[in-house]
């Protein structure tokens, strides 16, 4: 596991190019047969990605966490978004299809990913904050998100936004997790932008073809940049920067948000007339 530094916005403001993806964005976790992950300093935030293939690949906890299980002292969301798969917790299995997602609580020592089918392999990803408490480990199937229309075809921005793990829905310590789905035609995300301090941000971009690109915006909405992202590449996005984007195509995302509240409505909108 490597442990990533965020910047601050005084750095973020003399950082070049290169600097600001070393900093904020986070690839080449989708690795067949693996299992990578990424510890954050900031909110303490672990990612990951696991791809099965013949073998399962068990969630074991590193150095890093001082712990003698991942979950000892944290909660994790897991996104398939790759065929069917299984998840070992415990003695429990739980199937996943395309897009269902699983609530894992705190305390659970033993967990594993395994595909269906190794030639069509499952691809998990993984999200993780730390947890004061346990809540029950819980199967969100896609069919069971809270599917929100948002946009509009003239704006260039229609899409379903799906809540998995929210205060509405299953329950968690401060995990908030779920996805966007950009429609036909529809390029931008989250805009206008906001901000909200009192948590911060993850994105996961998928299903985007292999030559398109996500031109992600980032930073204080008096300064902002932009990361050049393609399939699968993840974005961290701290308290004080605005998170959006748009792509050369219609492409999803899984947003996932860790912090002070789980009010998936608390955020502090910033028009677009002060976007520089």
């Amino acid at each position: 596991m490597i442990t990533r530094s965020m910047a601050d916005p005084v750095r973020y403001s003399t950082m070049t190019t290169e600097q600001i993806r070393e900093a904020f964005l986070i690839d080449a976790l989708c690795i067949p047969g693996e299992l990578h992950q990424i510890y954050i300093d900031l909110d303490r935030a672990v990612v990951g990605m696991a791809v099965p293939l013949r073998n399962p690949i068990s969630l074991t906890p590193d150095e890093t966490l001082r712990a003698k299980s991942f979950v000892e002292r944290r909660e994790l969301g897991v996104l398939n978004i790759g065929a069917g798969g299984m998840i070992h917790v415990g003695p429990e299995n739980y199937p996943l299809d395309n897009l269902d997602c699983l609530y894992v609580g705190r305390g659970t020592k033993e967990i594993a990913f395994e595909s269906t089918d190794p030639d069509s392999p499952a691809v998990f990803y993984l999200l993780s904050y730390p947890a004061h408490c346990s809540y029950p480990t819980t199967l969100v199937r896609k069919a069971e998100a809270s599917p929100v229309e948002l946009g509009s075809a003239e704006t260039c921005n229609r899409r379903t936004v799906c809540k998995y793990i929210h205060l509405e829905g299953t329950q968690s310590c401060q995990l908030v997790m779920g996805v966007t789905h950009l429609h036909p035609g529809s390029a931008w995300n989250t805009m206008p932008a906001h901000t909200h301090v009192r948590r911060s941000e993850i994105y996961m971009y998928f299903n985007l073809a292999e030559e398109g690109r996500i031109f992600h915006l980032m930073g204080p909405p008096e300064e902002t940049r932009h990361i050049v992202m393609k399939n699968r590449d993840i974005v961290v996005s701290p308290g004080w920067s605005i998170h959006a984007g748009v792509g050369t195509q219609a492409y999803s995302f899984c947003w996932g948000m860790g912090g002070e509240n789980q009010d998936y409505g608390d955020m502090d909108p910033v028009p677009l007339e002060s976007v520089r």
